[in-house]
C-alpha cells in the first residue's frame, strides 16, 4: 500500500463526524482530495448532462422515429421507464462490484458505458433500437452516483465530507444548465435552418458522447481509498462479505436502514422522473400555443419550442443548484431528517404550483422554485445514504437505497401517461388535453409525502462517525 495516496491522513480524528460551518469544509484538504473530488463531481455532473440531454431531445427523438398514429409523449414516457429500468439495474450491479473491486475502477467503467450509448443513441432508426440504446445507456448511469459518492465519502476527512458531498450533488445541475444550452443552440441552429428542422436530438446525444475522455484520466491517476484498501484486507482476513446483497439484507441494522432508505428515495426519485422531468412537455404546449397567438409561422416553431425548453432546463437547475446548497446548509445546522421533512413539503407544494399555474415566458421563474425544491432532496441522498452502512457495503448501500426505488420510479411516465389518458377522456381540444395533464401531474404529486414516512424509520445522522461493522 506505499504507492497508494494518503487519503485521509490530514484529518485529526478520521473517525469523528465533525459539523462545521458551510464554506469551511475544504480547509486542510490536500491535492489528491481535491483530485478525488473533481473526478468524482465531473463524473456525476457529465451524467447528469447525458440525462439531462434525453429530456430535452425525447419528445423530438419521439416524432422522428415513430411511425404517424402512434404518440411521441406515450412512447417518450416508455423510453423513460425503459432507461430509469437501466438505471436501476446499472446501480444494483456496479454498486456491488464497487465494494468488491474497487470505487475507482467501476466508476471509469460506468463513465464509459453511458457516454458511448448516449453518443449511439444518435444513430437510431426506429423506437426499438432507441430504447435498447436507452437501457443500456441507464446502466452506466446508474452506477456512478453510489460510486462517486462512496469514493468521496472514504477517501475525504470525515469532517469534510457534509460539504463535500452536498458541492458534489449541487455541481450535477451545471451539466443540466449545460445541457439546457446545449438544446437552446441548437434550437436557434434549427430555426435559421443551419442544420435541418426536426434533427438537433441527434446532435444532443453526439454531444453526450463527450464524457468518454473523461476515463483518461480516472485511469492515470485516481486509486482507491486508502480506507477501503484497508477495511478489505482487514475483512477478507475475517470473512467479512464486500459488497454483498446477503450481507446488507440478512442483518437487521443495514436490512432496517437500506428498506427505510428506499422508500426515502423512492419518492424523491419518483417525484422528478415520474412528474418534475416532464416540464419539457408542459413548457413546449405553453410555449407553442404562445408563439402561434403571436403570428410565428407554424414551420419556425420547432426550433423556438426547442429554445424555449432549453430555457426552461437553465432556469429549472439554476433553481436545483440553489436548493441543493440550500440543504446541504440546512443539514448540517438541524440535521439530516428535518432537513428532508421540510424539503418534502416544500416539493410537494411547488411541483402542484408549477403544473397548476405555470402559463407562459411570464412565469418561468417558478422553474426555478420546482427545480430547488425537487432537487435539494438530492443533495439529501449524497449526504445521508453513505452515512448509513459501513465500509464493506457502503456503495452497495447507497446504490440500493438510490436505485432500487428506480424499478418503482420507472412506472412512474406509465402511471401518469394512465392518469393523463383517463382525465382526459372525452376531451377533444388541446386546451382540455393540456389541463388533464397538468392535473395528473399534480395528483401524482403526494408521493412525496411517502418520503415523510420513510424519515420515522431513520436514524439522525448528524455528527455521528460513519458506521462500521
Amino acid at each position: 500500500m506505499a504507492d497508494l495516496p494518503r487519503t485521509h491522513s490530514s484529518d485529526p480524528s478520521p473517525r469523528s463526524a465533525v459539523e462545521v460551518p458551510l464554506g469551511a469544509w475544504y480547509s486542510g484538504l490536500t491535492s489528491y482530495h481535491w483530485f478525488v473530488f473533481s473526478i468524482a463531481s465531473l463524473a456525476w455532473l457529465f451524467d447528469c448532462l447525458d440525462q439531462q440531454l434525453f429530456l430535452l431531445a425525447r419528445g423530438s427523438a419521439m416524432k422522428a422515429l415513430l411511425p404517424p398514429g402512434m404518440d411521441p409523449i406515450t412512447y417518450g414516457g416508455y423510453a423513460t421507464s425503459i432507461f430509469v429500468a437501466g438505471w436501476a439495474m446499472g446501480g444494483l450491479i456496479f454498486g456491488s462490484l464497487g465494494d468488491r473491486l474497487g470505487r475507482a475502477k467501476m466508476l471509469t467503467l460506468t463513465v464509459l458505458i453511458y457516454s458511448l450509448c448516449t453518443g449511439l443513441s444518435a444513430f437510431s432508426k426506429g423506437w426499438i433500437d432507441f430504447a435498447i440504446f436507452r437501457f443500456l445507456t441507464g446502466l452506466g448511469v446508474g452506477g456512478v452516483f453510489g460510486l462517486a459518492v462512496a469514493l468521496v465519502a472514504d477517501t475525504l476527512p470525515d469532517r469534510a465530507r457534509t460539504g463535500a458531498l452536498g458541492l458534489l450533488q449541487a455541481l450535477s445541475a451545471l451539466g443540466n444548465i449545460t445541457a439546457g444550452i446545449v438544446s437552446m443552440s441548437l434550437g436557434h441552429l434549427e430555426s435559421i435552418r443551419v442544420i435541418d428542422p426536426g434533427s438537433a436530438w441527434k446532435y444532443m446525444f453526439l454531444v453526450g458522447s463527450i464524457p468518454a475522455f473523461l476515463c483518461v484520466f480516472i485511469q492515470v491517476r485516481l486509486k482507491e481509498p486508502e480506507k477501503w484498501v484497508t477495511a478489505r484486507a482487514a475483512g477478507m482476513a475475517l470473512g467479512v462479505k464486500f459488497g454483498s446483497y446477503a450481507a446488507l439484507l440478512g442483518d437487521v441494522r443495514w436490512r432496517s436502514r437500506a428498506v427505510a432508505g428506499m422508500m426515502l428515495c423512492v419518492s424523491g426519485v419518483i417525484g422528478l422522473w415520474g412528474i418534475g422531468f416532464f416540464s419539457p412537455e408542459l413548457v413546449g404546449d405553453v410555449m407553442a400555443r404562445s408563439l402561434l397567438a403571436e403570428g410565428v409561422p407554424e414551420g419556425d416553431i420547432a426550433g423556438h419550442k426547442t429554445f424555449w425548453i432549453g430555457v426552461n432546463s437553465i432556469v429549472q437547475n439554476i433553481g436545483a443548484f440553489c436548493g441543493m446548497l440550500i440543504f446541504t446548509r440546512m443539514a448540517q445546522r438541524i440535521g439530516r431528517k428535518p432537513s428532508f421533512a421540510i424539503a418534502f413539503v416544500a416539493a410537494l407544494l411547488a411541483t402542484v404550483g408549477y403544473f397548476q399555474f405555470f402559463n407562459g415566458r411570464n412565469d418561468i421563474w417558478m422553474s426555478a422554485i420546482m427545480g430547488g425544491c425537487q432537487l435539494s432532496l438530492f443533495a439529501g441522498f449524497a449526504i445521508y445514504l453513505p452515512e448509513l452502512f459501513p465500509t464493506s457495503l457502503r456503495s452497495t448501500g447507497t446504490s440500493f437505497c438510490y436505485n432500487v426505488g428506480r424499478f418503482l420510479a420507472a412506472s412512474g411516465p406509465f402511471t401518469l401517461g394512465s392518469l393523463q389518458a383517463i382525465l382526459k377522456a372525452g376531451a377533444i381540444t388541446p386546451e382540455a388535453k393540456l389541463v388533464a395533464f397538468r392535473n395528473a401531474c399534480s395528483y401524482m404529486s403526494v408521493i412525496f409525502l411517502l418520503g415523510l414516512v420513510a424519515l420515522v424509520f431513520l436514524p439522525e445522522t448528524k455528527g455521528q462517525p460513519l458506521p462500521e461493522d
